[in-house]
């Protein structure tokens, strides 16, 4: 079977894909700064799912890098980071974005979110989330100093880099482009764009 075609995940909006075991998503950063909440839920019990808790005391470190397995909140294997041209700055610590954040902000009205963005995009293909887990954070630059105080970067990737994902149980992927356009993890101008995918054999 061939790959298939590239996806659009909209701009401040969310999008979800299926994934057999042995499959993989490729979620391309088509302009470079674009943020990109991802999720992994099990298909055979969705309240199982890739879990940040679990993946940072298991690899050791903040964020995952190629040649990493993502655990699920029961500790196995949900996705393998196959393959990131960029210089592979992602972040697991922050949770998406919601409404109340943005109010905390100082939006008075309702403003796009990963939250529900997640909630939409698992709903357009029939499935129900059972909860907002914290979202690995594609391209999120979130600087850490000695004394632990976090920062928010600007994205260090550039235009069309890309990584890839390969589920190693049968799954469904959740992707956000973050609209978050008052803090820099965008890029200073806050310009919330789309990005792409292609699920990959």
């Amino acid at each position: 079977m061939a790959n298939s075609e590239i996806m659009t995940i909209p701009a401040r909006k969310g999008r979800a894909a299926r994934l057999t075991k042995g499959q993989a998503i490729k979620i391309i950063n088509t302009h470079g700064h674009q943020v990109v909440d991802t999720w992994c839920f099990s298909l055979e019990d969705l309240t199982e799912f890739m879990s940040m808790e679990h993946i940072r005391p298991t690899l050791g470190k903040i964020f995952p890098t190629k040649g990493d397995q993502l655990y699920s909140n029961r500790r196995r294997p949900i996705l393998f980071f196959e393959e990131d041209t960029s210089p592979g700055i992602h972040d697991t610590l922050m949770a998406a974005c919601d409404d109340y954040r943005y109010g905390l902000l100082g939006c008075k009205e309702y403003h796009d979110n990963c939250t529900d963005n997640l909630h939409a995009g698992m709903r357009q293909i029939g499935l129900r989330a059972p909860e907002t887990p914290s979202p690995l954070n594609l391209w999120m630059n979130i600087p850490v100093d000695r004394e632990g105080r976090t920062s928010w970067g600007e994205p260090v990737s550039k235009p069309g880099d890309y990584l890839v994902l390969r589920a190693q149980m049968d799954c469904v992927v959740a992707m956000s482009c973050c609209p978050q356009d008052i803090l820099p993890i965008n890029g200073k101008a806050g310009n919330t764009v789309e990005a792409h995918y292609q699920i990959l054999d």
